[in-house]
């Protein structure tokens, strides 16, 4: 077979077919009704980044090196800017409050990486509502397929929603950009090439986070672009001897890139974060809080907490033992149970108040993580909580999770994500809950929108 022929049955290229002609017809409903769920969501999570200091030293970057002015809108600061620009602080603020969306079985942040560019060209090209959502739908079920695919190898190192994410934007805009499956696979590999995110941030309570998703998403929005001018870019990305896998990972699987294609939706697997900490942690706090309420427990009663985790949460979580942010407060499993444990949740404002308070560090320093092979055995298809407790009476208490809040089959309703909208958007001033009111209806209406827009009014650049 020669190389012309390798590249026509390359799943890089059946993916970027698939996302290239994606259109809104083939979509099903109920999957356009969750896309706009997630969008309220990721809104609500970049509004709620205002005012921290990474998101905001990486805004006024994108503000130093684009224009004062464009079609496309900073949603932290009202401003317009460059698509680019735009795309680059939406994707940084969404990231920052812990609350975004979480795909489990590809360990990747969609929401934070394709809303922020597919938002910012839909603006710029006076798309409509069906059409962004249509983009939107072409970045998740990319961008989850390529996670899936570089494995739970790829993850002990790499931040997926970095290394995906920027596959997943390109694919969001180059479906709005109209671009054509040779030019799409182009777009992937300029945007493959690109990919980049490296856990080793957390054991500095550094601010890389953040970074990783302003550029994986003005990256992926960079490479659709350049393609739609005939850049090229590597027509086999993902799999080839020098790609994506050969570097990243050692148990990638090239069948997860086209699995089920245009059959299976794997937007609608995704995960709603009830607590705002890192995702690992959501079993754990979900089986304390069920063990502490079934045995009538508080929390001066318990002597030790013993939760049993997957793999992934022992490389993610474990490097964090003295947390010195609050940022990286939410990736320490002892204070995230700590605040379950004393505060009943684990929110922004009881981060805000608490994560140093000598209660929540003796709490923390009573709470030790050991991988279980159940537990580990499920990930990351299913993410189950089990949790011990020793109370100083002498007791032994057990209680687990099988689908932690927010996850599919223990979803947030439309109600929920409103009230959670409401409470992100309010945190930092982001918006009034009057504003927010008037953004949740439009949302659930952005279907029949016939132009995507502003949605505050401009106030010029911070």
């Amino acid at each position: 077979m020669n190389s012309k022929d390798n590249t026509q049955a390359s799943p890089t290229r059946t993916l970027a077919a698939f996302a290239a002609g994606l259109q809104c017809e083939a979509i099903p409903v109920p999957v356009l009704r969750r896309a706009e769920d997630l969008f309220l969501d990721w809104f609500a999570s970049a509004l709620a980044g205002k005012g921290a200091l990474p998101v905001e030293a990486l805004a006024a970057f994108a503000h130093r090196i684009c224009p004062a002015d464009g079609p496309s809108e900073i949603l932290i600061h009202r401003s317009a800017t460059s698509p680019f620009a735009a795309a680059y602080a939406n994707a940084a603020a969404s990231h920052f409050a812990e609350q975004d969306d979480v795909h489990n079985g590809s360990v990747f942040h969609p929401a934070a990486v394709v809303f922020p560019a597919a938002l910012a060209v839909a603006q710029e090209l006076g798309r409509s509502g069906a059409e962004f959502l249509t983009a939107a739908v072409a970045g998740y079920e990319v961008g989850i397929r390529v996670g899936e695919f570089l494995g739970r190898s790829h993850y002990k190192v790499f931040h997926t929603t970095g290394t995906a994410g920027t596959l997943a934007a390109a694919a969001a805009v180059g479906n709005l950009l109209r671009l054509t499956p040779e030019q799409m696979g182009h777009a992937f590999g300029s945007a493959g090439t690109q990919s980049a995110g490296l856990w080793e941030f957390l054991r500095d309570a550094a601010h890389s986070k953040q970074l990783h998703t302003a550029h994986a998403s003005s990256a992926g929005l960079a490479a659709a672009y350049l393609a739609a001018d005939d850049l090229t870019g590597a027509t086999r990305i993902l799999e080839g001897p020098q790609g994506m896998a050969a570097g990243m990972s050692d148990d990638a699987d090239a069948a997860r890139l086209t699995d089920r294609l245009g059959a299976r939706w794997a937007l609608p697997e995704t995960s709603f974060k009830f607590h705002a900490s890192c995702r690992h942690t959501h079993p754990a706090a979900d089986a304390l809080a069920r063990v502490m309420r079934e045995n009538d427990v508080a929390a001066g009663a318990i002597r030790r907490v013993t939760a049993r985790v997957h793999q992934g949460a022992l490389d993610v979580l474990g490097p964090v033992t003295d947390p010195q942010t609050v940022h990286q407060a939410k990736f320490s499993m002892g204070t995230v149970l700590a605040m379950i444990a004393l505060e009943g949740r684990a929110g922004l404002a009881e981060f805000d108040a608490r994560f140093r308070d000598p209660e929540v560090v003796a709490f923390r320093d009573r709470v030790v993580m050991v991988r279980d092979d159940e537990v580990d055995r499920a990930y990351p298809q299913r993410w189950i909580g089990k949790v011990e407790i020793e109370t100083a009476d002498g007791r032994t208490l057990a209680a687990r999770v099988d689908e932690p809040k927010g996850d599919p089959g223990n979803t947030l309703s439309r109600p929920e994500l409103e009230d959670k909208a409401i409470r992100l958007a309010t945190y930092r001033d982001g918006a009034t809950e009057s504003e927010m009111r008037a953004v949740i209806a439009r949302i659930w209406t952005l279907a029949d929108t016939p132009v995507m827009g502003r949605w505050f009014p401009a106030q010029g650049a911070q």
